[in-house]
């Protein structure tokens, strides 16, 4: 007998995150109905898609404004609908500001609530464990660290590992990347990975920009790798591209092929091959020896392709002063923004945050990244690790806890499935 899932997915990578999922809970039931809000991933993997992620996909406070009336229809909309017709679970990855509180009023309404990714709150506003209580019927952790949190709240969790671990290879093949991108397998390559969202490529593209055209006064002959995820960024890109040009650039799109005429000779964008079901940035990340990336889940990805990388985020000082405010932090609880350096717990990777991203500052680090091959290696050792401690089989251990739940009404599974 059919029975219904409710899934809310915001942004790209809790869409690739929960199609995984949605797969895995496919996979031991095929009966299973998903409904809700998600984007092309979900969609494919068969979701029956009531609003598009991008009416949840917002960056801060401003954007937030500016997005209020929408966020709110969007929200009205899927509460009184899964309040008329209650699905068996409601799965809710990621996007806290909006999930959380959706959760709430399902669970209020006897609808048992999973949440997949936790909130960060052993950096930011621990307080927020007391709504996630009242909230969420069982918590799913990625991180081995936040199981502990949750069950000194008592809180129902497991940790199901990350669904990113399963999917991107033990042993990432560079020289097959460049192939498909035409690019030499001798040269030397960078991925800048500016992030996905309008204001971080307002804030973030043109310090990393000037940052490569000081590396290429060193070596004219370094490649530049630009996965860009939608049509809109890649146009805000281009305008401030304008004013920062680079040499040897190679914007990648959707269809994963360089947007431009520098590929290496032979190579076309009819002929390279293309790579279904992986995010664009994949591509760069394989490719590339070493990533400028913004902090975020890019900066994880990246240390599961083993690439030595610099971190760096910078935000406008009134965003920054409303953070604070918020918060009442002006920092983290951890020393790090970067999810490697706070999975690892060390600073294996240098962070450039706000004031300290200046172009010289990031041109140095990463030119070290790029000479220092001693420093490479031990690099690459540490996300080895820091991978095998991840890969855990995510959609199964996830689809267990789903289905018991739509069993049973509420898990018995109280810690992780081992």
């Amino acid at each position: 007998m059919t029975w219904r899932l409710g899934l809310v997915a915001g942004e790209p990578s809790g869409d690739l995150i929960a199609a995984r999922v949605l797969a895995g809970v496919q996979q031991a039931d095929p009966q299973v109905l998903a409904q809700g809000i998600g984007g092309p991933q979900l969609l494919q993997q068969g979701l029956e898609l009531w609003h598009p992620m991008q009416a949840l996909t917002v960056f801060g406070y401003v954007d937030a404004l500016k997005q209020i009336p929408t966020l709110l229809r969007t929200y009205f909309d899927v509460k009184n609908r899964w309040l008329a017709e209650p699905p068996k679970v409601f799965l809710g990855i990621d996007a806290p500001d909006f999930n959380l509180r959706l959760e709430h009023k399902l669970k209020t309404a006897g609808i048992p609530t999973v949440h997949l990714v936790s909130p960060s709150i052993w950096a930011w506003r621990y307080e927020r464990i007391h709504f996630i209580r009242q909230s969420v019927s069982h918590m799913l952790v990625m991180f081995p660290f936040e199981e502990a949190i949750y069950q000194k709240e008592k809180i129902p969790v497991t940790f199901v590992g990350h669904p990113l671990a399963d999917a991107i290879p033990q042993e990432p093949n560079k020289l097959e990347a460049r192939q498909r991108l035409g690019l030499d397998q001798h040269a030397r390559v960078l991925a800048m990975l500016p992030g996905s969202r309008a204001s971080e490529i307002k804030w973030i593209a043109p310090r990393f920009l000037q940052a490569v055209q000081r590396l290429q006064k060193r070596d004219p002959q370094l490649h530049v790798l630009v996965p860009m995820v939608n049509a809109a960024r890649l146009a805000e890109f281009k305008s401030i591209l304008q004013n920062n040009p680079i040499d040897n650039l190679h914007i990648l799109t959707a269809d994963l092929l360089p947007r431009n005429a520098g590929v290496a000779s032979g190579a076309s964008a009819s002929s390279a091959p293309s790579v279904q079901k992986r995010p664009v940035a994949w591509e760069a990340l394989e490719a590339c020896d070493v990533a400028l990336v913004a902090s975020g889940t890019a900066t994880l990805e990246t240390a599961l392709f083993k690439r030595p990388m610099v971190i760096s985020y910078a935000v406008s000082p009134w965003v920054r002063r409303v953070m604070a405010w918020k918060s009442g932090q002006q920092r983290p609880y951890v020393p790090w923004v970067g999810l490697p350096n706070v999975l690892l717990n060390e600073s294996v990777v240098p962070e450039l945050i706000q004031e300290d991203a200046t172009p010289e500052g990031l041109a140095a680090a990463v030119y070290e990244k790029l000479v220092n091959e001693r420093q490479a290696n031990q690099i690459v050792a540490r996300f080895h690790a820091l991978h095998h401690s991840l890969r855990c089989d995510t959609a199964t251990r996830a689809a267990e806890v789903i289905l018991q739940i739509a069993q049973e009404g509420t898990p018995k599974i109280q810690g992780a499935i081992r």
